[in-house]
């Protein structure tokens, strides 16, 4: 054998290779080698030869069943077949059994058997009351396969809604009596107020007076006129207030100044019943006495404290005083406002509660406090 005797150019390439591979960094030793097989398994799979499967002989799929048939066929109202009278027991029974097989395949409720020789009716009764079954079986598996039980009243709590009606019963009778005791002047003495208002002004938050209602101690209406408006309205607050332009316009509409003589006329010697009845006032442009004063969003009892630790107390809704109190249903949700409505309601809680109120103003006075 002759000795191999490597070239310049060779040993050049040699020494070349060494030097890189000793200053290389590990990362890139792994990458040159990743490189290096790759090219490898390129090479052989040029070389070798790709041998085609053998075709082998399609099976028939058989027909899956939904594996939540159980849940789909208690919404399907389930099939009535009639079995073959001229069928022998086991060949009544595979056919059964050939009959579910199918319609849980195909994801339909359990089929009711009936045989041939039946009438239509008990075929009916049947399905229907095998139908009733499945609901409730399926119902009780949705429970967790438990019956819910009738809820039994307890005791305790009738006998204390008993004595909370019976108590209300009586407080009504108490305060029918009062009411009963209370002559024609001092029923009269009473008036409720509400005031529906506009927005004036550029941004429309200006409030101005739009229509006014009085009502007396029973719910009759002694007041209720629409108020033109002298400045432009820039938002007539319809969702709220019930006011549209047109009712501005109308003939029977008064001025403010006339609104204000008839209102202060109506006023003099009277009591004046309302919810947050400062901002009326404040809207017809008059004054009233602080004696002569029943404001619903001011009386303690009415008011809820809000806020951490109780808090200060703070007016509520009439909306809300009317349905605890009196179980009325005012200011519904998508319908306007209605002025007359509001003053019957606060007029119904002024009564509902008048000799407490009164009784309190008068310790009031005595004791020289505001009232």
């Amino acid at each position: 054998l002759r000795p191999f005797h490597p070239t310049s150019s060779q040993l050049k390439n040699q020494f070349e290779k060494m030097v890189t591979t000793f200053y290389m960094s590990k990362k890139s030793k792994q990458k040159m080698a990743s490189r290096k097989k790759k090219q490898q398994q390129s090479k052989t799979s040029t070389t070798t030869t790709v041998v085609p499967p053998k075709n082998k002989p399609k099976q028939k799929q058989k027909p899956v069943p939904d594996s939540n048939w159980q849940s789909i066929s208690s919404k399907i109202k389930p099939s009535v077949i009639e079995v073959p009278s001229e069928l022998t027991s086991k060949e009544a029974k595979k056919f059964r059994k050939d009959k579910r097989r199918e319609s849980r395949a195909k994801g339909e409720a359990e089929p009711t058997f009936v045989c041939a020789s039946a009438s239509t009716a008990a075929t009916t009764a049947a399905a229907e009351e095998k139908s009733s079954q499945a609901d409730e079986s399926n119902g009780l598996k949705q429970l967790g396969g438990k019956r819910k039980r009738a809820a039994i009243p307890n005791i305790k709590e009738l006998l204390e809604k008993e004595r909370e009606s019976a108590k209300l019963e009586a407080e009504k009778r108490e305060r029918e009596n009062e009411e009963a005791k209370l002559s024609p002047e001092e029923r009269a003495k009473y008036l409720a107020l509400d005031c529906e208002m506009v927005g004036i002004g550029s941004d429309g938050k200006r409030s101005a007076l739009a229509r006014v209602s009085i009502i007396g101690w029973d719910g009759e209406v002694l007041l209720d006129k629409f108020v033109k408006v002298p400045d432009r309205v820039s938002d007539f607050r319809t969702w709220v207030s019930g006011v549209r332009a047109k009712d501005l316009k109308r003939d029977d509409a008064i001025t403010p100044e006339e609104c204000r003589t008839i209102v202060g006329n109506m006023f003099m010697g009277k009591t004046l019943v309302g919810h947050s009845i400062k901002n009326d006032l404040e809207a017809l442009m008059l004054t009233h006495p602080r004696n002569d004063i029943r404001d619903t969003a001011r009386y303690k009892p009415f008011m809820k404290a809000r806020g951490k630790g109780g808090g200060k107390l703070r007016p509520r809704k009439l909306k809300e005083l009317a349905e605890e109190y009196l179980g009325l249903m005012i200011q519904v949700e998508g319908e306007a406002h209605c002025s007359i409505d509001d003053a019957r309601a606060t007029m119904q809680l002024f009564r509902h509660v008048r000799p407490e109120w009164e009784l309190d103003i008068a310790s009031k006075r005595k004791k020289g406090g505001k009232p």
